[in-house]
């Protein structure tokens, strides 16, 4: 029988990335700090352990999926993490969209241990993680990299091995500080296009095929039509991720003036309450400033 996988955090991401791996026949220990998450991978014949710690007792690959930096360095190295009882020569998989800098202190603390470290965070949304289309940006060493390609295969259909520990990490902050900023010019523009008089349906027509185009607008602005502010990414974590992109372009020396802009957006909106609803729900400060509504009632 193959090594059991461990699974750490069975969220919106997390849940059917564990999902996808059980159904490719990967038998896994799974833990969540809300009980109520784990019962479904329960169902898909995965183990239930009581710690991260207790998850690296019985796997040889752990994968974590949890959503803060804070959080990552707790399953990692805390009192009660992987590293309490992982044992030479196996692996840390951290998924979580993180600090970098954090990452590869982490990293050095497992290998002191003879513990392996890869980040490998992903992009596609809720939608692509349960289809197993996620993208999988991995920083690390290459062997470490194809040792864990086939957990990979089973939760991304675009993988890519992006350099050294925290390299994958900076790529995420990369396209995530891209979604974020446009997404946030998206809904400016549909605010003003509707403040002016404009269909929004017809905004969504003309622009799809001219040269405003993009990924955030083609995306998001369907659902804010049909007022679908399900999370694919909540505003919280846009925020959290902007927060890090911010952090580390500080650390760099690099300036950034749009994703700081921005994340006073994501900001009003979590003080609107807006927290656990979609990114695009940003849309809803903006329509309450300028007194107009876009898309249905």
């Amino acid at each position: 029988m193959a090594d059991a996988v461990g699974f750490i955090g069975l969220g919106n991401m997390g849940g059917p990335m564990a999902t996808n791996l059980a159904r490719a026949g990967f038998p896994l220990v799974v833990h969540d700090i809300d009980p109520a998450k784990v019962e479904s991978l329960r169902a898909h014949g995965a183990k239930v352990a009581g710690s991260a710690q207790d998850v690296a007792a019985d796997a040889r690959r752990v994968i974590c999926m949890v959503e803060t930096t804070g959080q990552a360095e707790s399953v990692i190295t805390g009192a009660h993490g992987v590293i309490q009882s992982a044992r030479r020569g196996d692996t840390v998989v951290c998924m979580s969209t993180i600090d970098p800098i954090v990452a590869r202190r982490l990293h050095d603390e497992l290998g002191a241990r003879g513990i392996a470290m890869l980040d490998a965070p992903v992009s596609g949304g809720t939608v692509r993680a349960a289809s197993g289309e996620l993208s999988i940006l991995v920083g690390g060493a290459v062997e470490t990299f194809a040792a864990c390609r086939d957990l990979f295969q089973a939760m991304g259909k675009n993988l890519f091995h992006v350099g050294s520990i925290g390299q994958g990490l900076a790529l995420k902050l990369v396209n995530n500080m891209l979604i974020q900023t446009t997404t946030v010019a998206v809904c400016e523009a549909l605010v003003m296009g509707v403040k002016a008089g404009l269909d929004p349906q017809m905004i969504y027509d003309v622009v799809r095929v001219s040269t405003g185009n993009s990924f955030a607008f083609e995306s998001r602005v369907p659902k804010i039509i049909e007022r679908d502010f399900r999370p694919g990414g909540t505003v919280d974590i846009s925020f959290k991720d902007q927060e890090l992109e911010t952090a580390f372009a500080k650390h760099l020396g690099v300036p950034l003036l749009m994703a700081n802009i921005s994340q006073q957006v994501y900001q009003m909106a979590r003080a609107a309450g807006l927290n656990k609803e979609d990114g695009s729900a940003v849309i809803k400060v903006l329509e309450r400033l300028a007194g107009v509504h876009v898309g249905k009632t």
